[in-house]
């Protein structure tokens, strides 16, 4: 039998999706699952990209542009004009989610073998994106004792080497809710003019930033215009993660006509996916009024909660709506894994996932998880009274040792 490639086999399977059988298995035993593994919010999808389908009068679901439709990118640059960042609709490529714009990224602007230097913990599918693309990911580490707030720019610059070609960073931050600050942007700024580098700014998550801190945009940074790479989606914004629409935005023409290449290649974005998203642009502010303010309460609820059980230590995100958690485990894997094949209460469980998978660097997040608090807040609340439970009972729990 013929061998898989070196690349399937170096792709990583998704630390947040591989324990799905378990999860399947649970549930047919009768187990109600909360799953705080995954970003899929149970907020209502506005009503006007709910309306747009309903009332769909195209008789052919044809073709796009391989850049999206022109409506959509025209709409889409009012919103950014709208949050202060002014681009012009050409400088935007509509794209099968927030993944394909990254991966589009990375293929438009680096080569095989070339480095980019990124945050860990950072969200876990870099690492398969960094494979599909055949670079590497250059570690540096932010701790959980500091709130995982972006390392020293001594830190960053020390890895900086030959192969480095771009930073990758993630404001808000999935994993761990992290808001990156103007003044740290600003330096980070510096970094890569100093270096002549690309920096990719992963920006899903945008209005979700909380106690009154505010977003602002690395398109916002001055004398970076041929350097930045926007990456944006509507799955969490508009609580939409089905219908796989994002954007890939630069105000480098070179770039965006390369993107534009690999968008030509797949023909064009799911066009079902951008009716629902230029029908989203006229969602009312009323509505992310709602959002946020229940994100904030389901937030305090499962920090407060989880800072309450012994062993346990959860610094309060900023923004998005995950958090990282450190546990009196040794081995979050198996911990999560426990979770699902061998334990209940009150007929219930919960869903984690391990934080290891979201490290680079060997060891690390052993003893920490993703917890995704984007359940209704009686879920949230029974899903903790479960995790607490659970630590009691964790046979290899370290407050046993």
């Amino acid at each position: 039998m013929p061998a898989i490639s070196q690349r399937g086999a170096n792709m990583p399977a998704s630390p947040i999706r591989k324990l799905i059988p378990f999860a399947e298995a649970a549930k047919k035993r009768g187990t109600q699952v909360f799953h705080l593994n995954i970003g899929q919010p149970d907020i209502r999808t506005p009503k006007e990209a709910l309306d747009a389908i309903r009332g769909l009068k195209e008789e052919v679901i044809e073709y796009s542009h391989s850049a999206g439709n022109e409506s959509y990118r025209r709409g889409l640059a009012d919103y950014y004009k709208g949050i202060g960042i002014a681009v012009d609709f050409s400088d935007i490529l509509i794209t099968t989610g927030g993944s394909e714009a990254l991966l589009f990224a990375f293929w438009a602007c680096l080569n095989p073998g070339d480095e980019v230097i990124v945050t860990e913990p950072f969200y876990t599918n870099y690492n398969g994106f960094a494979v599909e693309a055949g670079v590497n990911l250059v570690p540096v580490t932010s701790h959980i004792q500091d709130g995982f707030a972006l390392p020293p720019m001594s830190a960053i610059e020390e890895k900086v080497s030959a192969k480095t070609r771009a930073i990758l960073i993630c404001n808000p931050n999935n994993p761990t809710g992290y808001l990156y600050s103007k003044q740290e942007l600003l330096q980070l700024r510096e970094i890569v003019l100093k270096h002549d580098l690309f920096l990719f700014s992963d920006e899903v998550y945008r209005e979700f930033c909380y106690d009154g801190h505010e977003h602002f945009s690395v398109m916002q940074l001055e004398g970076l215009e041929k350097n930045v790479l926007l990456v944006d989606s509507v799955s969490k914004r508009y609580s939409a993660c089905g219908v796989r629409i994002g954007a890939l935005v630069s105000r480098n023409p070179e770039v965006v006509a390369a993107a534009l290449k690999f968008g030509q290649a797949r023909l064009s974005p799911p066009g079902l996916g951008q009716i629902v998203g230029e029908a989203a642009l006229r969602t009312g502010s009323d509505y992310f009024a709602e959002v946020y303010h229940e994100y904030i309460e389901r937030r305090d609820l499962v920090v407060e909660a989880l800072n309450r059980m012994e062993g346990v230590f959860c610094p309060t995100p900023k923004g998005a709506f995950y958090t990282i958690v450190r546990l009196p485990i040794r081995d979050s894997e198996h911990f999560c894994q426990w979770l699902l094949d061998s334990f209940s209460f009150e007929g219930s469980t919960v869903m984690l996932a391990p934080a290891s998978g979201f490290y680079s660097t060997p060891g690390l997040g052993r003893d920490e998880v993703r917890l995704a608090y984007v359940l209704e807040k009686d879920k949230l609340q029974q899903a903790m009274h479960c995790l607490e439970q659970a630590l009691k009972e964790y046979p290899e729990s370290t407050l046993k040792q």
